[in-house]
């Protein structure tokens, strides 16, 4: 278990060995095209070093990648900061935002798919402003307003991902507890059911509702996410979120556990129809 930039560096270094590789080139041919010592490129490929973007741009033109598609994911999983120029939205928080939540807004922008489950709230993804200012004040007890609104700014402008032109594929299976919990009030509560109505009729957005009649299942070990990526399976990433951190996992062995948990959740849980009927149910009173 790593944190975030840890996990990201040793997978974009496994990516960029397998590409040199592919190319036919041993570490020192590589060093050689792009004008490097062999013990850079041997850093990066062990994840010891990060991997600036026009370094990564080098290395691509070194290894002839031509996939315009792999080449864009690559070079901009390379920035957490500066690319190009250009600085990425949260960068304007830094001073609010700790480094483990940026590096999760900062895989979350990237990542083409998104498989979720929670116990205790809605996604940040799909919270309204108001919900996103109930919970922040509950986690964040005492913080001044200003820095409240500023943090519900950033949850706001994260759910950007979902009317991108390319939107993010998001896959929620919510414990029936988080929609059962009055979070702000009952108006808080009501408006954050109906915007949960709503996301459900986009067609990248698929809500499942896990009712308590299902019993025990793979989600009481607790909440997590999954991140995938276009092109490159192996950058796949489980987040869990701790109080005061977020672990990040990329073993196979537990990409699979995860992955076989949520399937198990999903299928415990109700169809994503049936979940529209049951949260609608809530909000009329059930």
């Amino acid at each position: 278990m790593q944190y975030g930039p840890a996990v990201r560096r040793r997978k974009l270094g496994a990516e960029l060995r397998a590409l040199r590789q592919e190319a036919g080139l041993t570490s020192g041919e590589a060093a050689t095209r792009v004008g490097w010592h062999q013990s850079k490129v041997s850093r990066i490929e062990t994840g010891r070093s990060g991997v600036k973007p026009d370094d990564m741009r080098l290395l691509l033109e070194a290894y002839e990648v031509k996939d315009p598609n792999l080449r864009e994911l690559l070079v901009a999983l390379a920035g957490t900061g500066d690319e190009g120029g250009r600085h990425h939205w949260w960068h304007a928080y830094r001073g609010l935002l700790p480094p483990a939540y940026r590096d999760f807004i900062s895989l979350e922008s990237q990542a083409s798919w998104v498989r979720t489950l929670e116990t205790s709230v809605v996604p940040g993804l799909l919270q309204t402003e108001d919900y996103a200012r109930a919970v922040t004040r509950a986690a964040l007890d005492g913080l001044p307003d200003a820095q409240v609104d500023a943090l519900v700014e950033v949850r706001m402008a994260r759910q950007d991902v979902l009317s991108a032109p390319a939107p993010l594929r998001l896959s929620v299976v919510l414990d029936e507890a988080v929609l059962r919990r009055t979070v702000g009030g009952e108006r808080v509560r009501n408006g954050q059911l109906r915007r949960l109505l709503e996301a459900a009729e986009m067609p990248h957005v698929r809500i499942q509702v896990l009712p308590f009649a299902a019993g025990e299942h793979g989600g009481l070990i607790g909440p997590f996410v999954i991140f995938s990526f276009p092109n490159i399976a192996d950058l796949d990433v489980v987040v869990l979120d701790h109080l005061t951190s977020s672990l990040y996992l990329e073993r196979k062995e537990d990409l699979q556990a995860y992955t076989d948990a949520f399937n198990s959740v999903t299928a415990q849980a109700l169809s994503p129809e049936e979940s529209t009927d049951f949260i609608a149910g809530i909000g009329d009173g059930a």
